[in-house]
């Protein structure tokens, strides 16, 4: 029997969307759906609304869930990997109320930013334990990661695990979709080119017959800007940058030192930035579980319609040989964007079949938004060497390096600030060294 295992299953609503999905593809008929997560209630949950689903759309599938985690893993085709490490409580609760105290503001912190590293620090030592499991149990795997962030957890499985890893996200996939409904254009038959860094990926190309559709858009956006929306800081990086970005703007306003200013106070109202937008989405998402697991857990009549989710289709076209294009994480190896560093994990165009996944070449980026990425790759590739090194000075680095945090904060406050941090993860996080060989976290 072959096995798709899903890390980090008590994501209930993911889990029935991706694994919904590959209930639809004809070619999994047989599979075992291997369900794994640390939170055993979650898991159950998880386990008997991918049953009631299967009962309800007459699937020939196994669910099972486990409680061991390399047993999960062995045999395994495909991995979906969703974890989140620490939670909302305590980890995405201290990664915003510690930097509060220094005047620091953040809207999401999932990819960069002072919240990004420190998820990616006491993220990726969990993704090199599923490495390491994965060599041993089912070294062909293909490793699909979901789990933010996105460029930092996909470069560290590229660069220092044997397991093919591809990091998937939605917003390749609705950036186009997503700016022709605000502008209120009509997106039949129009051809796209999107490439960059995850988050940051840019709408290179936009045209329909033949027709460069960006100046038109562009006297749209200029024209909506007018009037507050929940738009404004992607139409403002399109006017000055000339190009529009994937991820929202809630996303794009803590990854560049120009709108989230304690000098500058004004910006939250006149760009309408959603200051501590994470936590609200947490609280409301916990409130709202009570409700949702009784339509989701106990509803033997549920159903699914397929969703824009990448992984089930590139599943399918790995089974049945039928190509799939999608926009994916991958390292730069060979310089796919050219005027990005090799060791960065870039999101471009890349097929599935067969053969594996197989990325395509873009070339140099208009120079400004390669500027714009590097700021970026920055802050991750020195989080990365913190990681692999656990030295603490990296991760000081890797702060001083990050545009949001160092247009706010002295170098001073960002060490003290990096310090505060690491003590109130304790031991969510590995333990660092300093120069002097110190233990700095317990």
């Amino acid at each position: 029997m072959s096995k798709i295992t899903f890390l980090g299953a008590g994501s209930t609503v993911f889990a029935k969307n991706v694994l919904g999905d590959c209930m639809f593809v004809d070619a999994l008929d047989g599979f075992e759906f291997a369900l794994f997560d640390i939170d055993e209630q979650r898991l159950r949950d998880s386990e008997q609304m991918l049953n009631n689903l299967k009962e309800t759309l007459g699937k020939n599938l196994t669910i099972k869930a486990y409680t061991d985690q390399k047993e999960s893993l062995r045999g395994a085709k495909y991995v979906i990997n969703a974890i989140q490490v620490g939670g909302y409580k305590p980890s995405t609760v201290i990664d915003f109320e510690i930097p509060k105290k220094y005047g620091l503001r953040q809207t999401i912190a999932d990819t960069v930013g002072i919240g990004g590293i420190f998820r990616n620090l006491r993220t990726i030592p969990v993704m090199l334990d599923f490495a390491k499991d994965m060599e041993e149990v089912c070294p062909d795997a293909l490793f699909m990661n979901y789990t933010n962030p996105m460029a930092v957890l996909t470069g560290v499985m590229n660069r220092f695990t044997n397991i093919k890893t591809v990091g998937l996200c939605h917003s390749v996939q609705v950036c186009t979709k997503d700016l022709f409904e605000a502008l209120g254009m009509d997106r039949t038959g129009v051809k796209e080119k999107i490439a960059g860094i995850n988050h940051m990926a840019w709408l290179l190309e936009v045209s329909k017959d033949g027709v460069d559709l960006y100046p038109e858009i562009k006297r749209r956006a200029r024209e909506l800007q007018k009037t507050k929306h929940g738009d404004m800081i992607r139409f403002e990086l399109m006017d000055k940058f000339g190009y529009y970005v994937t991820e929202s703007s809630e996303h794009n306003a803590e990854y560049h030192p120009y709108f989230i200013k304690s000098r500058y106070p004004e910006l939250i109202e006149r760009f309408n930035i959603p200051l501590d937008e994470y936590p609200r989405r947490c609280e409301k998402q916990i409130n709202d579980w009570v409700a949702m697991r009784e339509d989701l857990v106990n509803n033997h009549s549920l159903n699914h319609v397929r969703s824009r989710e990448y992984g089930s289709r590139i599943i399918e076209a790995m089974e049945t040989d039928v190509p799939f294009k999608f926009g994916g994480n991958v390292l730069n190896t060979g310089r796919l964007i050219s005027n990005l560093p090799e060791k960065a994990c870039v999101e471009v165009p890349c097929i599935a079949d067969r053969s594996g996944i197989t990325p395509t070449y873009v070339g140099d980026l208009p120079e400004q938004l390669a500027a714009l990425n590097r700021t970026n790759i920055n802050t991750q590739l020195l989080t990365i060497e913190a990681a692999v090194t656990l030295k603490k000075e990296y991760i000081y680095q890797a702060a001083m390096l990050d545009p949001h945090t160092a247009a706010e904060l002295s170098m001073d406050d960002i060490i003290s600030l990096c310090d505060d941090l690491i003590e109130a993860h304790g031991e969510w996080l590995p333990k660092f060294t300093s120069e002097n060989g110190v233990a700095v976290t317990l």
